[in-house]
């Protein structure tokens, strides 16, 4: 049986803009995205809608910011809005160069100031037979608010993705004290792709200078090939976080 390489990327893009909120990068970010050409990529904090960025920007997109990215790289999307106000609203993304079977939006939050929630995605690659299950997520600032986000994670993986499919979770965990392993690794089997390769989680938090292990790569029914974080340039001068990157062979 032949095996199948899976490149998977996840990065908060926040926003569209630079660290400081200064610059407006979205379009440096598309195309350090295309040079790095993932299969599959995993964003948080993107703008579905921003009325007021509108008429700020001249080189503002005419359509959602996933779209804009995705444009004639990855023909299939999903969007789910985790943070709603008057001029707009932003959340998780994921583009995919193969089609969805299905997606939903699960809300998460748990606190009426921080929305926050999980986008799960199946995804079919042509020739193989089991489906892939792909979670973006974005769990909160608070340790306590994040265990309630992982256990309705873990429940969510338990109900909805069978032990034989393959499974991918991947994002900005928030979670620099290590906590989310008791839910993810003990409770559901799976592994993080750069502790494993390196031995520890990426720092990715502040891309400036990376002292924080926000994001993640969680993977179960996969071969892990190599996994890294891009922390030099262009992307320390892009978002407040780096990007993780991580190759998957199936069999």
């Amino acid at each position: 049986m032949s095996s199948t390489s899976l490149k998977v990327l996840t990065y908060n893009i926040h926003k569209g803009f630079s660290a400081t909120n200064l610059r407006f990068i979205l379009h440096e970010i598309k195309s350090s995205l295309r040079h790095i050409n993932a299969d599959i990529v995993f964003l948080q904090e993107v703008h579905g809608e921003r009325t007021i960025s509108n008429n700020r920007f001249a080189d503002w997109p005419n359509n959602q910011q996933f779209e804009f990215l995705a444009d004639q790289i990855w023909h299939h999307c999903a969007y789910g809005k985790n943070a709603i106000y008057k001029s707009g609203h932003h959340g998780n993304a994921i583009l995919s160069k193969y089609p969805f079977v299905e997606w939903e939006n699960i809300n998460v939050s748990f606190l009426k100031s921080a929305s926050r929630s999980l986008l799960h995605g199946t995804i079919q690659i042509p020739g193989v037979d089991q489906r892939i299950h792909i979670i973006c997520v974005h769990l909160g600032l608070f340790g306590q608010e994040r265990e309630r986000q992982l256990s309705t994670l873990a429940k969510r993986i338990n109900s909805h993705v069978p032990a034989n499919e393959p499974l991918i979770i991947a994002g900005d965990f928030n979670d620099w004290r290590g906590r989310a392993e008791h839910y993810l690794h003990r409770g559901l089997g799976v592994k993080e792709a750069f502790k494993i390769t390196h031995g520890s989680y990426a720092r990715t938090f502040p891309a400036w200078l990376p002292v924080l292990s926000m994001d993640r790569i969680y993977y179960r029914s996969l071969d892990i090939v190599n996994c890294d974080h891009l922390h030099g340039q262009p992307w320390r001068r892009l978002s407040d976080h780096i990007p993780l990157i991580a190759e998957f062979r199936l069999t």
